[in-house]
Formats: structure tokens, C-alpha cells, sequence
């Protein structure tokens, strides 16, 4: 948390995801067997998104959706997708399916606040105000998240992260935190 860069913002990412892998670690173990259990396939659905200064990472997630589900349709999950599974449903309702993320942001790859993580597809279309969002490391949650998440266009969501990420401070992103915590509950904008 706080301006992009800052020894506050990297301490405080590497000390809250220690503390929130440490505290899920039981959970984390329960959707691992539940996932198994549910369906076939890996635990863990690694995907390659665009990150800081353009360069792709590989982004980590509980996999919620079949077995190789791009495969059996587009590459962004749609509205009531059939490909989704029990337990993915869970997942994505409680957003936990976002928490081995935490593992990216003590790699460096992400930040706690910051730009949704986008897929490579899209990034690749962005123009060049666009291309802005990647002076910020992408994060677990963000001004886009909670302001319409999935809801929102690409061009809206860079708009607002740019403008957002330009000024942030250690305050304002803990108002994001605060602020997520509703939106998870609420399911405020999630697909």
C-alpha cells in the first residue's frame, strides 16, 4: 500500500500476503482437496496476464472451471458459464479463488493494490494512454475492482486506474481494502 515503487508499499505487500497465506493456510488446503474432489485437472489454473512495464507473468489462481475450459470456449468467463465448476462457484462467489495471488505479490509480480492483472489478448489492443496502467504493478484488488469489476470495459477500467494510480497514497488504498471486504461480501460486480 502507498505510491507505486515505495519501500512502504513493498514492505506492507510482502507483510500482509505472509499473513493472509499463513492465517488461509487451512481453508487453502480445504479448496485444494475440494477441487480435486470436484473435478478433473490441476489445483492451481496458471494463466499468463500483462504486468508491470508490459512484461507478461504467469498470474496464480484456484482453477474454477473444467479442465482446460478455453478450450470449450472464450477466453474471459462469461455471465452463468456452463464451464465453471461446483466448486468453482464457491470459489468466485467468496473470491477466495484469488487468494494463492498472494504468492504473486510476494514473487514481485503483483502488489496487493493495483491495475486488474489483464490477459495478453487485450493488452495487446490497448493504445498508447492505455499503455499507462503498466507503470503500476497489477494488484489482488484495485480501484477497478471495487468500482464495477467485471462490469466495466476495458477502456473504463484503464481510465480509472491510471488516474487512480497516478495519485495513490498508503490512505487511499487502505480505503481499497476496506472497501473490497463489502464488494466481496456484496458480490458487487463479479461474473
Amino acid at each position: 500500500m502507498g505510491k507505486q515503487g515505495s519501500f512502504l508499499k513493498r514492505f506492507t505487500d510482502i507483510l500482509i500476503s505472509i499473513i493472509v497465506l499463513i492465517i488461509s493456510l487451512p481453508f487453502f488446503i480445504i479448496a485444494m482437496i475440494t477441487i480435486k474432489l470436484d473435478s478433473k485437472g490441476p489445483v492451481f489454473f496458471i494463466h499468463e496476464r500483462t504486468g508491470y512495464k508490459g512484461k507478461p507473468f504467469r498470474m496464480i489462481k484456484f482453477r474454477g472451471m473444467i479442465d482446460n475450459a478455453l478450450a470449450f470456449g472464450p477466453e474471459l468467463t462469461q455471465e452463468n458459464d456452463p464451464r465453471i465448476t461446483r466448486v468453482g462457484k464457491i470459489l468466485r462467489r467468496t473470491s477466495f479463488d484469488e487468494v494463492p495471488q498472494f504468492i504473486n505479490v510476494l514473487k514481485g509480480d503483483m502488489s496487493i493494490i493495483g491495475p486488474r492483472p489483464e490477459i495478453i489478448s487485450i493488452t495487446n489492443t490497448y493504445n498508447e494512454y492505455q499503455r499507462k496502467v503498466f507503470d503500476f504493478k497489477p494488484g489482488i484488488t484495485g480501484i477497478s475492482q471495487i468500482n464495477g469489476r467485471q462490469k466495466l470495459t476495458p477502456d473504463q477500467r484503464t481510465k480509472m486506474e491510471i488516474e487512480y494510480y497516478e495519485k495513490e497514497n498508503f490512505w487511499t488504498d487502505l480505503k481499497i481494502i476496506f472497501k473490497t471486504f463489502a464488494v466481496v461480501l456484496t458480490n458487487e460486480g463479479n461474473i
